[in-house]
């Protein structure tokens, strides 16, 4: 592992920009606890904000990326629900577990090139953080056993 053990605070600092921090007991919106649903929902939202970033050399390459990413999410939970075999599970489950870690990353890009975007993308980030740290365990879980 690559990253410093308080990586969770350093990647939320850049959402926080000295805005106070608020917790709620529980979230503005349940999220589903279906995965495939859960995921599509995802990628549907990623489509959505993608859309209202304005084009331009800046943005052409992040939208794409970004598409790619957070629509990959659900594409390959889908063929890891397919899987035939536990190995193929496990290489499809790690394969969601890096796209929604590069989905991470691509909306903290949108959130940097279009600042009025911010607040959705830290909404999206929220999410891709969560599907990452699921499919993360999912992953480890299976390599144990």
């Amino acid at each position: 592992m690559t990253k410093p053990e308080n990586s969770r605070e350093s990647e939320e600092s850049f959402w926080l920009d000295n805005a106070t921090l608020h917790i709620r007991e529980e979230p503005d919106a349940k999220p589903a606890y279906d995965l495939e649903e859960r995921t599509a929902r995802f990628g549907e939202a990623i489509i959505d904000f993608a859309k209202r970033i304005p084009a331009g050399p800046l943005t052409e390459r992040l939208i794409s990326q970004l598409v790619g990413a957070g629509t990959s999410v659900g594409a390959n939970y889908d063929e890891a629900d397919d899987a035939v075999s536990k190995k193929e599970f496990l290489k499809c489950i790690g394969t969601c577990k890096k796209e929604a870690r590069e989905s991470k990353h691509f909306l903290r890009m949108a959130a940097r090139a279009v600042p009025d975007l911010k607040s959705d993308a830290r909404e999206l980030w929220l999410e891709a953080r969560a599907l990452h740290l699921i499919f993360a365990k999912i992953w480890r879980s299976g390599k144990e056993k």
